[in-house]
This record gives C-alpha cells, sequence and structure tokens, in this order.
C-alpha cells in the first residue's frame, strides 16, 4: 500500500505546473451540492448555488491596527491586494525612509532624495549585519513641483523589482534586485544634484560626457553613465548639472581591477525595469527581466542562486572574476536577459520517509493509546491562532502515525477531536477569535490582531501568516484525508487559507498578494509583516516556513490538485535549501 501511495505522489508531482480549469488555488470552487427538486409553481425562487468558481471571504472587518497603504502606493494599486512581507516593506511604512537591501545596495528614500550605500559589514560571535551610510544621494536640484508631496510613490512592483517616483521632482528609480547598477529616468530637463557623505578626492569626464568617474576619501570609485551628455560640476561632496532628460546609470567599481570598470563600461547601456520570477514546472522557476537600451543585460547572482542555475536551460554567460561583496555571500555577475533555476526535488509524502521498523509497532500503539485519550477539545484554553494552530496539527500527526504502523483502531477519535476543534475556525463559531477578512491589504487577519497588534504574535499586522496557517493547513489535510466528506465541504475555506500566502496570480481581481511570505530572488520566505526594520526583514523560523509549504502540498494531496501539490513542494524545496545554504550552512 505504502509503495502504492509512494508512486502516486511521484506522479503528481512530476505532472507540469497546470492549473485546473475549474479551480484555481487563490479561487476556490464552492462545493457543489445536490440539485433540489423543481419547485412547485408560484412557489418563492430559492436562492441559486454560487458559481462553481466564487472564491470563499472569511467575513470582513476594518482593522483599527494596520497602516494607511494609500501615503506610498499609487492609486492605481490601491485595488489590488497588496504586498505585506515583500523586499521593499520599508518603502511602504510610517516615513517609508529605513532602508532596503536591493542587492548590491542598501537604498534608503528621504525627502524627495534616494540614498545609495554599498555597505559595510559588521560582525562578531552572535551576529552580523550590514552599516547603511549614504555614500551618494541622488535629487533634483530644484523641486519642479515644490507644493507636492515630498515622499516617494510606488508606482509599480513586480517579483524581482520595485519602481519608485518623486512627484515633486521628475524622477522615477528603477529598483531591480541583483543590478550592479542604481537606474534613474530624468525627466522635464530637470538639474540634478548628487552629494556625498564623504569627501570627493578626484573626478573626470570622458570626451562625450556620458561616463564619469568618482573618486571619493573611503577609497570607493563611483561610476556615473548617461544615456545623453551631460555637464557636470563637483565641489568637495557635492556634484551638480544644468537640466537633464535621459537615464541615468550609477555603479561602485568594488574592485581596483580594471576589469571591474571594463565590463560596467561594456553593460551600461542596457537597463532593466522590471523582473518577474515564473514558476514553469515543478521545481523550475524562471527569472525574467524587462530590459531597455541596448546590448546584453548584466546581473547578480547570490550563492543559491549559482547553485540552482541550469545553464542547460537559458542563454547565459557566468562571469565568474566580476563579484560583489554581500550579507548573503559573493555576487557573481550573469549575462543573460533570463535565468532558470531547479531546485533540488522534494517528494511529499504523508508518513515518514525511511519508514518504522515492524518491531517497534506495538510499542508506538501504546504510545497512540495514551496520547489520543488525552485528546480532549472542551479542555484547549488557548485561543491564539499559532498555540491552536501547533495544538491541532500535532492531533494530526497522531493520526498519520497511526496509519503507518497500521493501528486504525484510534482514526475515529482523532477524527472527531479534529472535526470540533478545526469547525469553530472555519465557520466563525469560535468563542475569542477567529479568521476574519481585511481589504485595505488584502489577507486573513485574527478576530484578536484586527484591535491588538501584537496578538496572535503580530498576525492582525501580517506578521508569521504562513507560520500560524501552515499549522491548520496540516491538520485540515489529515482530516481532509481520513474523512474526504469533511473535506468537501470545508474546501473552500481551505483553499482560502492556502490563498493568503501561497496566491501565484496577478489578476487585479484577486483577494490576495501574490505569494505574502516567500522571497522569489532569495528564495526564502520573510515574517515581520507591516513592521518597519532598520536592519531589514527576518525569517525567524526556518522550520516552520518549509511546514507551511509542505502542509499546502499536503492539502494538495488530499484533494488530488496536482497544481497545489507541485506548487507546495516546490516552495519547500528552495526553502530548505535557503535554509541550509545561509542559517544552517
Amino acid at each position: 500500500m505504502l509503495k502504492k501511495l509512494k508512486r502516486k505522489v511521484k506522479t503528481l508531482i512530476t505532472k507540469a505546473f497546470k492549473k485546473p480549469k475549474s479551480k484555481r488555488p487563490s479561487e476556490p470552487p464552492v462545493s457543489a451540492t445536490p440539485p433540489s427538486s423543481p419547485s412547485p409553481p408560484m412557489s418563492p425562487p430559492k436562492p441559486q448555488n454560487p458559481p462553481r468558481n466564487y472564491p470563499f471571504l472569511f467575513p470582513k472587518i476594518q482593522s483599527s491596527v494596520l497602516p494607511d497603504p494609500s501615503r506610498f502606493f499609487s492609486p492605481t494599486l490601491l485595488s489590488t491586494p497588496l504586498p505585506t512581507n515583500s523586499f521593499f516593506q520599508n518603502f511602504t511604512l510610517k516615513n517609508g525612509d529605513q532602508p532596503e537591501y536591493i542587492h548590491p545596495y542598501l537604498i534608503k528614500s528621504a525627502d524627495s532624495s534616494l540614498s545609495i550605500s554599498y555597505p559595510s559589514h559588521f560582525r562578531n560571535s552572535s551576529f552580523l549585519y550590514q552599516i547603511f551610510i549614504s555614500d551618494l544621494t541622488i535629487f533634483a536640484t530644484d523641486k519642479t513641483f515644490p507644493t507636492s508631496q515630498k515622499n516617494h510613490i510606488i508606482s509599480c512592483y513586480n517579483d524581482l523589482s520595485v519602481t519608485i517616483d518623486f512627484p515633486s521632482s521628475n524622477l522615477r528609480f528603477f529598483l531591480v534586485r541583483g543590478s550592479p547598477f542604481l537606474t534613474c529616468s530624468v525627466t522635464g530637463n530637470t538639474p540634478i544634484s548628487i552629494s556625498t557623505i564623504h569627501a570627493i578626492l578626484s573626478f573626470s569626464s570622458n570626451t562625450s560626457l556620458t561616463k564619469h568617474i568618482v573618486k571619493l576619501n573611503n577609497n570607493q570609485t563611483w561610476l556615473i553613465y548617461t544615456s545623453s551628455a551631460i555637464s557636470l560640476n563637483h565641489s568637495l561632496s557635492l556634484i551638480t548639472s544644468g537640466g537633464f532628460s535621459g537615464v541615468i546609470r550609477i555603479a561602485v567599481q568594488p574592485d581596483s581591477d580594471p576589469t571591474y570598470e571594463a565590463i560596467l563600461d561594456q553593460f551600461s547601456s542596457c537597463y532593466p525595469i522590471s523582473g518577474d520570477a515564473v514558476l514553469t514546472k515543478p521545481f523550475c522557476l524562471e527569472y525574467k527581466w524587462e530590459k531597455k537600451g541596448w546590448g546584453d543585460l548584466l546581473m547578480l547572482a547570490h550563492p543559491l542562486h549559482l547553485s540552482l542555475l541550469s545553464s542547460d536551460d537559458c542563454d547565459i554567460k557566468v562571469l565568474e572574476n566580476f563579484k560583489y561583496t554581500s550579507i548573503d555571500g559573493e555576487l557573481v555577475g550573469i549575462v543573460g536577459d533570463s535565468w532558470v533555476l531547479k531546485p533540488h526535488q522534494v517528494s511529499v509524502t504523508w508518513h515518514s520517509i525511511k519508514g518504522v521498523k515492524e518491531e517497534s509497532y506495538p510499542e508506538i500503539a501504546t504510545a497512540l493509546c495514551k496520547d489520543v485519550e488525552a485528546l480532549n477539545s472542551l479542555a484547549i484554553t488557548t485561543t491564539s491562532s499559532y498555540f491552536y494552530g501547533k495544538l491541532i496539527a500535532r492531533a494530526a500527526r497522531l493520526a498519520l502515525i497511526a496509519e503507518e504502523v497500521c493501528f486504525l483502531d484510534v482514526i475515529p477519535a482523532i477524527r472527531k477531536f479534529l472535526k470540533d476543534t478545526i469547525e469553530p475556525w472555519l465557520d466563525g463559531s469560535f468563542n475569542g477569535n477567529g479568521f476574519l477578512y481585511d481589504s485595505k491589504w488584502g489577507g486573513i487577519v485574527t478576530k484578536q490582531g484586527s484591535t491588538d497588534s501584537g496578538a496572535d504574535f503580530g498576525f492582525g499586522v501580517y506578521n508569521d501568516h504562513h507560520y500560524h496557517i501552515g499549522y491548520f493547513l496540516y491538520a485540515i489535510a489529515v482530516l481532509a484525508k481520513i474523512d474526504p466528506a469533511w473535506g468537501r465541504r470545508y474546501k473552500p475555506q481551505a483553499y482560502s487559507l492556502v490563498a493568503d500566502f501561497m496566491n501565484l496570480g496577478r489578476r487585479s481581481n484577486s483577494n490576495y498578494p501574490r505569494l505574502r511570505c516567500f522571497d522569489l530572488y532569495k528564495l526564502h520566505s520573510w515574517a515581520g509583516g507591516l513592521t518597519e526594520f532598520a536592519d531589514g526583514r527576518n525569517q525567524e523560523s526556518t522550520s516552520e516556513a518549509v511546514n507551511a509549504y509542505y502542509s499546502a502540498a499536503l492539502m494538495g494531496l488530499a484533494y488530488g490538485d496536482t497544481h497545489l501539490v507541485a506548487t507546495g513542494s516546490t516552495l519547500a524545496a528552495m526553502e530548505i535549501q535557503a535554509a541550509q545554504t545561509w542559517w544552517h550552512g
């Protein structure tokens, strides 16, 4: 039986990434009910069942603790679900002036200017962090529209990029992760200034006035490229220009070797304006950049990228001797418009991979009896979504252990416990807490979290969503496996929970943002939510992140959803390799 199950799992996760015609993880169908008998003549019309693609939403709530996204997001984006754990989240919170790491630079926006830092690192036995210093700050010399807002506006964002506009200054910055250049588009014949907290030791320009070299007293050399001639003047710590319209690209030269300057010269004319990551098939991720200018595109890959790059599936060239330093390890130059990454495959199964020795069955069965007898839904005192989720997931694990050791006598008691504990969260009858829907950012919050940002470990401000929901999904998947009728009944609610952090879609009418927690550049998840961090995002529990995507894949197995199995398995595989690379390497 176990061999048949493993063959079934292998078949499920190796099928192509094709969404079922009648459903999507983000837009689950409502389970069909048997047709009612025809109504007698003149009787009131009976309510119609909702269409099969109608997505379930938990009851809506107006949260009193969530920040207002309208200050930093373009009005055109406010009608769609917004990211809450993204690589640029600091740009959307409070004053929007805390730095974010857009490899290989720390970027900070403040007072209609953008500062760039090629950060140094501080290390000791306990921690490692990057030090932000405003190496260069770019701004319009004279604000074009002095009365307009001073803060930046996020006009566009993708998996690998964010575009920031300064309405008062005619400046637009394309912040694309892994670009060795900072790219700025200038309109309106605007005079530009570039300041530094360091001293300028030397400044030179080429004859066409399209390349400028700035050497600072901190041993940094910065290269400034422009799409057309621009005359720059400088003082001790300030560079100024006359009116300019066009593209400015700025890059630090990370090594004094003249080869670095030659490579930056060669690729300075082709610039990315956005980047997407596409899950094309199981255990395969493709990066695609939209570029402008001419020539080939130069980007940077971190160590995990390099280990996953499949050169047989994409036209790339690795510049092994072109490197930038990073808190994530050396960033290596890659030439090419698209990359293909292939993580190690992870076979998701219900039971233990190595199996259990048959002579151990009686001892395990004895322990199972003791643990199952202790299950009592009426004795649960916690109302925390986190601790409650862990509690029901532990109980669900007992059912799978019972299956594996062929001790099925305890399954009915476990099934009853799971139904009694899970249903109140799905139907809204749980006393003291529950899942609700926030339409301001687009996602599930808890009743307690909607009025207290610290409740449920910050779940109400989108912290740790994949951790909490992952435990619920594990329990739901197991219950749907052992009680398919129950699974069909609560499938819409189950898929709504999945979609909260695993929605792959980009549709404007979606209820959830794309992959709330998973970072498709770093290839692992972020927690933190809508909280400002001076030293960047955090991932406080790699094991719980892995569990979230593993549990989603199990739910796919329970419902026969090959797309969900493949997506969950792929994200779990990348989460595991990222944890091994950066936390346990």
